[in-house]
């Protein structure tokens, strides 16, 4: 039987969540299980969780995003331990600013076609 892990302080008694710690406490809860559904069963679950994300988004759901975003994070987590990448580290690649331009905020040019297309918002909005 697992050691029972104690009840969350509340939230004013805790220290900051860094994002290492919170890819530890994801590896931490759920690697086992992870590692036996594989990198592409759980690269599965990131799209699933990522595309309720967007349907909250589209609904402006602000309570259901809350919970989507750290699902998506979750998974994001789970999958870079699975791939033995550090997101801590990763996420340094923006330090400078944007890796392109280096400018805080970006000064890149905005390139057509990027953006999602009139047809493809569309189909997205007969989706939901």
């Amino acid at each position: 039987m697992p050691a029972k892990r104690p009840a969350p302080l509340p939230r004013r008694d805790r220290k900051p969540l860094t994002v290492s710690g919170f890819q530890q406490l994801i590896r931490d809860i759920y690697f086992r299980k992870d590692r036996r559904r594989g990198v592409d069963g759980t690269y599965r679950w990131l799209v699933e969780e990522t595309g309720e994300l967007a349907r909250a988004v589209r609904k402006s759901d602000n309570a259901n995003m809350h919970e989507e975003f750290a699902d998506v994070f979750a998974w994001l987590a789970s999958l870079a331990s699975l791939e033995g990448i550090d997101l801590e580290a990763a996420a340094g690649k923006y330090l400078a600013g944007c890796p392109k331009c280096h400018s805080v905020p970006c000064a890149c040019e905005e390139k057509p076609g990027r953006a999602p297309s009139q047809r493809s918002r569309r189909k997205n909005q007969r989706l939901r």
